[in-house]
C-alpha cells in the first residue's frame, strides 16, 4: 500500500476556536476518506502536533496556525491570516492566525468539503518539495514571546 501522511499542526486545542474547529472537521474528514483511499491502495497515517515552542515551529517549518499537510505539503498552499482573538488572549498581544477562502468568502474554519477536496488534490496531484530555508515568522515569534511572558 502507498502511504499518506496527514499532519495537523496547531497552536492550541483548548482555547483557540480556529484550531479546535479545524481539528473536529479534519477528524471527520480523515475518517470519511479512509475507506475510499484504502480501496484505492493508500494507507493513511494521521498525526497531530501542537506547536508549543519556537523550537517545534522550526522543526516542523511551521508558518501559520492551523496547518494541514499531506506528505509534508500544506494542502492550502498560500497562507492568508486574520486577527485571532483567542490566540491573542493566550499571548497577551495581537496574533494573526490562518484563514481560508471559500467561494470568495473568508472563513476561519475550513468546511468538510474544503478539507476533503484539498486532501484528495494533494494525494492525486502531489507538488514538488517545499524545502528551503525556514525562518520563524514574526507573527509566531510574537505569539511565543507573549505566551511565555504571560506564563511568568
Amino acid at each position: 500500500m502507498k502511504k499518506i501522511l496527514i499532519e495537523y499542526l496547531y497552536l492550541d486545542l483548548k482555547t483557540c476556536d480556529r484550531c479546535v474547529g479545524t481539528d473536529a472537521v479534519l477528524d471527520k474528514v480523515v475518517e470519511g476518506l479512509k475507506p475510499a483511499l484504502s480501496l484505492a491502495g493508500y494507507q493513511i497515517e494521521y498525526l497531530k502536533q501542537e506547536i508549543s515552542t519556537p523550537e517545534l515551529a522550526e522543526k516542523y517549518h511551521f508558518l501559520s496556525s492551523p496547518t494541514v499537510r499531506v506528505n509534508g505539503r500544506d494542502i492550502f498552499g498560500k497562507i492568508k491570516e486574520t486577527g485571532c482573538s483567542c490566540c491573542g488572549d493566550i499571548a497577551g498581544t495581537h496574533v494573526d492566525c490562518r484563514a481560508y477562502e471559500d467561494d470568495g468568502k473568508t472563513v476561519e474554519v475550513p468546511t468538510e468539503e474544503m478539507l476533503a477536496d484539498a486532501i484528495l488534490r494533494a494525494v492525486y496531484n502531489p507538488s514538488g518539495c517545499s524545502c528551503g530555508t525556514y525562518k520563524l515568522p514574526g507573527n509566531l515569534k510574537r505569539f511565543f514571546v507573549g505566551k511565555k511572558r504571560k506564563a511568568l
